[in-house]
């Protein structure tokens, strides 16, 4: 849930990790990404949208144990991909990822990306093409998106740096059963977020 900028920021990776640490002392509820040259806001998410990541959560600790999925606190540096910094909303990624990290981990042992949309003007930009991009580029394995607008649910999987695509792309209803490919893993039914749909 990103309100990206709309003009392209001219400014340095370092300049925007001080302008994003000077924001967050300022701004409460407030968080910066840069992703594709631009500045993007995090607002606080909806209670539908906290609600989808919750039961995420939950859906994860039982089927991997042996993982956790982190919330938007923690951010992910995507250095292949214009050196940015993204905040997705969920990284999936073994237990103990991020200790001792500061705000912006390596995003190399991040096994997936989860974004929510948000209902606002940059959600087709941000969620459906630049984030995917940028994911795809870092290599993550898996990108998630819930996508509430058009109540569907997008797998994408086979990342390919070179590109900055993912190969292989699943759109399924919201509602329907899922298998999320390796290195997730494991089947997710989605009957339940029918109930967040508009």
């Amino acid at each position: 849930m990103t309100a990206m900028a709309e003009h392209t920021s001219q400014m340095s990776v370092e300049e925007f990790e001080e302008l994003s640490r000077l924001a967050e002392k300022q701004l409460e509820g407030v968080r910066l990404e840069f992703v594709n040259g631009r500045i993007g806001v995090k607002h606080v998410p909806d209670g539908d949208h906290v609600e989808i990541v919750t039961w995420l959560q939950e859906q994860c600790m039982q089927h991997r144990p042996d993982l956790r999925l982190y919330s938007a606190e923690h951010g992910l540096t995507i250095q292949t991909y214009r050196k940015g910094r993204a905040r997705p909303d969920s990284s999936l990624a073994p237990k103990g990822y991020f200790k001792g990290r500061r705000d912006w981990a390596d995003a190399s042992g991040v096994l997936m990306t989860v974004e929510v949309t948000s209902y606002d003007t940059d959600t087709h930009r941000r969620d459906r093409e630049e984030k995917p991009a940028a994911y795809a580029a870092a290599g993550i394995p898996v990108y998630l998106l819930i996508d509430r607008e058009f109540g569907k649910l997008v797998v994408h999987s086979g990342p390919d740096a070179e590109t900055g695509a993912y190969t292989d792309v699943h759109e399924l209803r919201l509602g329907s059963a899922v298998d999320l490919p390796d290195p997730v893993g494991f089947k997710l039914d989605t009957a339940e977020l029918l109930d967040f749909l508009r």
